[in-house]
Parts: C-alpha cells; structure tokens; sequence
C-alpha cells in the first residue's frame, strides 16, 4: 500500500510536475490548495482539474484571508501585478507579488493535515534557481521548517511521526522542471501560472509568465496553456 503524502497543489507548472513526482516515488498523494484571496484565483479550477486527472483521491482546498493583509499585488486591488519584466529584472530584489509569509502559512496547514492523515512526507514545488527572489522558496527556510515541524506536532513528540519536506525541485532550472514533468506524462495545458489569469487564459507578461515560458522555449517545446489574443 503506497504511503500518504501532502502535496501542495496550486494548479501551476510547479505543483503540478511536484505533484507527478510525488506519485512516481511511490506515494498517494493527498492535494492540498488555497483560496487566499489571490485575483488569479482562476488557478483552483486547474487545481481541481490537475488533481481528478492525476487521479488523486484526496483534494481539500483550504480558505485562507491572506487578502485581508493585503501586502502583495497578487492580493492587493490597489497594488499592480508587475509586467514587461526580464529575466534578469526578475533576480533583482523581492517584487510586489511576494505574500507575506504565504508558504510559511501553507506548510503549517499541511502540517496540521499530515498529522491527522498519518502521512510523514509534505511536498511543495518552490525553487531557488528559476524564481521571483521569495526569501520562502529557498533551502534554508525548507531546512527551517522540516525542524519546526518535528518540534511542534504531538505525533512527532510522542515519536509516531518525522516529518519529511521534500522541495524536489529547489535547484532546477525551469526548463528542467519542463522536462521532468513531460517525461512523467504531465498535462501541461491544464496548469496556470499566470499572476493575471482569467477566463481568456494567461496574460504571457508578468514574471510567472515570463519564466515559464522561457522554460518552455529552452527545454525545446511549446507551453500548451492558452495565452490572451494579441
């Protein structure tokens, strides 16, 4: 019987290939999204269309009022999503799309839902190569975490339980990410990783997009998510 791991499923690139590798190594994973008041909150429906396609039995979408902070672009109707970026702008400093504290809040859930599931395995997709400069997406804060968890959970305490967070894809480059998701079968037109997605599709120049589809372009293949009309 294949071990229960969380899987932190935003229904981007990212998670998605995470997710797929989750199940590759042999677990059952147990998808985990949030509504956290994101404008792009288009990226749950590819969530829950990413989790019934890959066959998980398990998907619970969490409500989380990030948005009532506000803090980031990506939650802020007063701040704008930044577009027209390049990749090099992108390395520079931590732009307005950072949320506070975001996967410090996510991983604590996915703490919580581990424990009760019995799963010792969370994965999340963040990555230290081909990213928007998050200070919650590099190694130390996943090093960080993995203690935390093991000091803050009664089943760890009373030794049921360790805790492994697994970040496989912290140095790819996304054009690895592309590669290694395409060879585990993945669908990629179902994903979004568009900070302004919306009905039309993906808006191709915020730095999500950007990243993306410089992946694509250096793994030698075509991003099948649709992108707005020109």
């Amino acid at each position: 019987m294949s071990k229960p791991a969380v899987v932190l499923l935003s229904g981007g690139l990212d998670s998605t290939t995470v997710l797929a590798i989750a199940r590759d190594r042999g677990f059952e994973p147990c998808a985990l999204s949030f509504d956290y008041g994101q404008k792009h909150e288009v990226e749950l429906r590819s969530a829950s269309a990413v989790a019934a396609a890959m066959g998980v039995k398990r998907h619970e979408v969490l409500h989380v009022g990030l948005s009532e902070f506000g803090g980031s672009s990506l939650t802020d109707d007063a701040m704008e999503v930044p577009v027209g970026r390049t990749h090099d702008d992108i390395g520079e400093g931590i732009p307005s799309t950072y949320v506070p504290a975001r996967n410090t809040v996510f991983l604590a859930c996915a703490l919580g839902y581990a424990e009760v599931l019995g799963a010792e395995h969370i994965f999340i997709g963040v990555n230290a190569l081909d990213y928007s400069g998050y200070p919650d997406c590099r190694p130390e804060f996943i090093e960080a975490f993995e203690r935390l968890a093991n000091l803050a959970t009664a089943a760890a305490v009373e030794g049921r339980q360790h805790i492994s967070v697994h970040a496989p894809l912290m140095t790819m480059t996304k054009a690895d990410i592309v590669r290694e998701g395409t060879r585990l079968g993945v669908d990629y037109s179902m994903t979004v990783s568009c900070y302004r997605a919306d009905e039309r599709g993906s808006c191709g120049e915020c730095d999500s997009c950007t990243l993306r589809l410089r992946g694509f372009a250096e793994a030698g293949l075509v991003d099948p998510t649709p992108y707005w009309p020109r």
